[in-house]
């Protein structure tokens, strides 16, 4: 008896030695339909943000084996409610983490409307470059096929990985991983719900492991640029869309009120109707920002030298190959530091 005592203890111990040398991942969650429950097992529709972290990391114990993972609920909300408030909180949860040095890497579960959103945020206020991945699901995590733990697996994996390191903050979604700058949610409803037009997945991760693609995808200074420590809040920055025969309407209420700054959704290469087109000349006129950025997936909006969109002339900013909502993101940071729009144009071209 005291034999096999001894060798249970000893084999407990080999275990928990073993352990140590894994590495540390702390989940973050936000809530989102990965935390959703449907009573209903087979309907579409459901609650987000209802089961908490440590229940959802419990639905897949071989992560043990992986990682010493710990959770952490930051919030519980559907992501179509995101704020700036809970931005700046967890960017600076994030940067106290690695600066305690409390784990070796971050994965954040989040709701997939405004996922992308988020992970540019952070690809910005992250001063580390310690992994830190973002996941989420497309099916609550009572449906009966639902994606969410094993989005939740392969993000652990990610994060655990020491090539993610230096990569800057990353999405992890239905097998691929994504850098932030470049990820956009082209789906409503499938569970392969992301992309990268632009420059298509950075890596893979399947059974267990991640490989990257040998080409750099992170932009010098891509990340850790921003310090919002001592910030509480952000300037605001309003997106006008364009269409054909867009009234303007919505912009001059935004020049009206004063915001900072304007970001045009434009048709094309960054275009906008006669009566937009105006009301720009009365923001840039003000001293309000106005960057012009596309509804089109993707390509990049490019500098214009002649032409009704001459960017010299009108005074505007390029968003380069950021959507409106990233470009959103940027300028509203950009503006904590500066109010000099060829420093604001430099950061749209690097960041």
């Amino acid at each position: 008896m005291k034999k096999w005592l001894l060798l249970f203890f000893c084999s407990g111990f080999a275990l928990f030695a073993a352990s140590q040398n894994l590495p540390r991942i702390i989940v973050l969650s936000t809530g989102g339909t990965i935390a959703g429950q449907q009573p209903d097992t087979n309907r579409a529709g459901y609650l987000p943000a209802k089961i908490p972290i440590e229940e959802l990391l419990k639905n897949i114990p071989l992560i043990n084996q992986k990682a010493i993972v710990q959770g952490e609920q930051i919030a519980s909300i559907g992501s179509y409610d995101m704020t700036v408030e809970i931005w700046l909180k967890l960017a600076k949860r994030v940067n106290e983490i690695f600066a305690k040095n409390e784990a070796d890497g971050i994965v954040i579960t989040h709701g997939t409307d405004t996922q992308e959103e988020t992970a540019y945020f952070l690809c910005l206020t992250v001063k580390s470059d310690k992994p830190v991945v973002l996941t989420g699901a497309m099916r609550p995590a009572t449906a009966m096929s639902g994606d969410g733990p094993k989005n939740l697996y392969d993000a652990i994996i990610v994060a655990s990985d020491p090539d993610s390191k230096g990569k800057g903050v990353l999405v992890c979604f239905s097998e691929n991983v994504y850098d932030a700058r470049n990820v956009v949610k082209i789906n409503t409803t499938n569970v392969n719900a992301f992309a990268s037009p632009n420059a298509g997945p950075v890596g893979q991760v399947y059974d267990g492991r991640v490989s990257y693609n040998s080409r750099a995808f992170i932009r010098p200074g891509g990340f850790t640029t921003f310090d919002i420590s001592k910030i509480d809040s952000l300037p605001n920055v309003e997106i006008v869309f364009a269409y054909a025969g867009a009234s303007d309407l919505a912009i001059n209420a935004f020049i009206s009120n004063n915001i900072p700054g304007i970001v045009i959704a434009g048709t094309g290469n960054g275009s906008f109707d006669k009566a937009i087109l105006e009301s720009v000349k009365t923001a840039v006129r003000k001293n309000i920002m106005v960057v012009r950025s596309s509804r089109v997936i993707s390509g990049r909006v490019t500098t214009q030298y002649t032409g009704a969109f001459e960017d010299a002339k009108l005074g505007t900013i390029v968003s380069d190959q950021l959507n409106p909502q990233k470009a959103r993101i940027l300028l509203m940071l950009a503006l904590t530091v500066t109010k000099d729009k060829n420093k604001i144009q430099k950061m749209f071209l690097t960041y």
